[in-house]
Parts: structure tokens; sequence; C-alpha cells
């Protein structure tokens, strides 16, 4: 049986986040804008659940530029070439960033780039799992979940230049 799981919305620099978890630790962390379908989800519903507490703090603490790693329980649900994509994410230093064929290359897997970017387009714990941090091989920002702008935002804001949204 599926463990419930939780909706907390917070308000952040990027947008409005909504943040999905429960026992097991984070499943999600949604764009306002999100398209329906990216991230498949049970049934939601809204609590202050301790996982999402934490997480809100701790996203908080990121944007004003007090945190540059997440210390939070994380339940990828996904396949397992998803979950080896989203857990080489989190390998990402803040303030770096990596291509989709470096990514492929870090995984053994050379020639998979266009599988790493449809799984780094899946990734259900945006900001966390930095799916922000990987750019085009020519060093050009590429389709992100949150927007374009939201992710010029949050890589600036990791290089200490913040932007205006």
């Amino acid at each position: 049986m599926e463990q419930p799981l939780y909706r907390r919305t917070m308000t952040s620099p990027v947008g409005r986040l909504s943040l999905i978890g429960g026992d097991v630790g984070l499943v999600a962390v949604l764009w306002e804008n999100d398209r329906p379908g990216r991230v498949p989800l049970s049934e939601v519903a809204d609590a202050d659940h301790p996982v999402l507490v934490a997480t809100e703090t701790q996203l908080c603490e990121y944007f004003v530029g007090t945190r540059r790693s997440f210390d939070l329980p994380l339940d990828f649900r996904g396949t397992a070439f998803q979950r080896s994509v989203w857990a080489a994410l989190l390998e990402i230093p803040f303030g770096e960033t990596r291509s989709y064929g470096e990514i492929a290359r870090a995984l053994g897997s050379p020639s998979s780039s266009r599988a790493v970017g449809a799984a780094n387009g899946r990734n259900p714990i945006s900001i966390i799992a930095p799916c922000h941090r990987v750019i085009g091989r020519n060093g050009s920002l590429t389709g992100f979940a949150g927007g374009m702008e939201a992710k010029a935002w949050l890589l600036a804001m990791e290089d200490g230049q913040p932007l205006m949204l």
C-alpha cells in the first residue's frame, strides 16, 4: 500500500512552490505553472508534515544564501535510470554546472545524453536535486520545468549575483 502524501505550498523568489512528501521523505518540489503529469503523484492532502516544514526552512535558507546543500530525506519515484540521473544531480556542487553529456559519461553511458535530458526534465525534486545546474554542451541554458527566468535566477544566485524576476 502506498504511503500517504502531503502538500505544503510556499512562496519563493522563483514563484510559488508545492512541496510534496510523506513519512519516507520529500517526493517533489513542483512549480506554480508545472506541466500537469510531469511528476505523477497519487492523492495528496494539504498538511504541515515535518519533512515539508524542514524542506521549506531549508529552501528559505538557500534562497537567502545561507545554505549551499540540503539535508533532507528524499523519496525519488521513477525508473532505475531516472533515479541514477537524479542521484547524479545531487553530486553537482553548489555554483557549478554540468552538461547532459558530462552526466551521461559520469553514469558510464556516454551516448545517453538525450535520455539524461529526458530524465532531467522529469526530476521531481527541483532545486534540491539541482536540475537547474544542467546546461547545454555549449554552455547555453536549456529547458527547465520552472521556466528559463527561474533557471537563470537560481544560477545567478548561486554565483552571488541574484537577478530580479
